[in-house]
């Protein structure tokens, strides 16, 4: 069973990530269907395309755009599965909504994808908690690679860039390679700010 351009995946566990564990109890972060933030991301892939190739294989867990599982209401106040459900549990996904894939252990960004971690902000007279359009890229890609910029550096990148995405319990922002702008000098005294959306709710 393969589509001819879209990928076929299904969720890892289900299509909502809106509970945590505490204790020996959970918790209920959310009970909003057209709450975007809590949308599991994470999905295996069943089948790839049949029309091109992509490094992406059929059992590789990968990040998707939150869109692919999210339900909504429509007009009539109905509750309705996102057009890209296949059945049950299988939906059709596109190459540009996905994000990441998974390969020994390791995120592998697709196309020209990167993720930034920010960072603290360091001015005790500052209410904001971290530094704007600063932060320290996790992973890469390709593209920035030739130009020597590479996980660990610290770099400024365009405003309202900050698409949040949590991979593996970090806060990251998903950008493209022409968002970033800048490679700053690491002082090596930079501290993450990972503050979690479960942490703010």
């Amino acid at each position: 069973m393969r589509s001819v351009y879209d990928f076929i995946v299904r969720p890892t566990n289900s299509r909502y990530a809106n509970e945590k564990n505490v204790g020996d109890k959970k918790l209920l972060l959310n009970t909003s269907i057209e709450e975007f933030k809590f949308i599991n991301r994470e999905a295996i892939v069943v089948s790839v395309p049949l029309f091109f190739d992509t490094p992406i294989k059929p059992g590789d867990k990968i990040i998707i755009h939150h869109n692919v599982f999210r339900r909504y209401y429509n007009q009539k106040g109905k509750a309705v599965d996102s057009s890209k459900l296949f059945k049950d549990d299988l939906f059709f996904c596109q190459l540009d909504q996905i994000y990441l894939y998974e390969r020994n252990g390791e995120w592998l960004s697709i196309n020209d994808r990167c993720f930034v971690v920010p960072i603290k902000n360091r001015d005790v007279f500052s209410l904001d908690k971290e530094e704007k359009n600063i932060g320290i890229l996790k992973i890469g890609n390709s593209n920035l690679k030739s130009l020597n910029i590479n996980p660990g550096d610290l770099v400024g990148y365009k405003s309202n860039r900050e698409f949040e995405f949590m991979i593996d319990n970090k806060r990251l922002y998903c950008m493209q390679s022409n968002d970033i702008l800048l490679k700053y000098g690491y002082e090596g005294n930079e501290e993450e700010y990972n503050r979690s959306w479960a942490e703010s709710c």
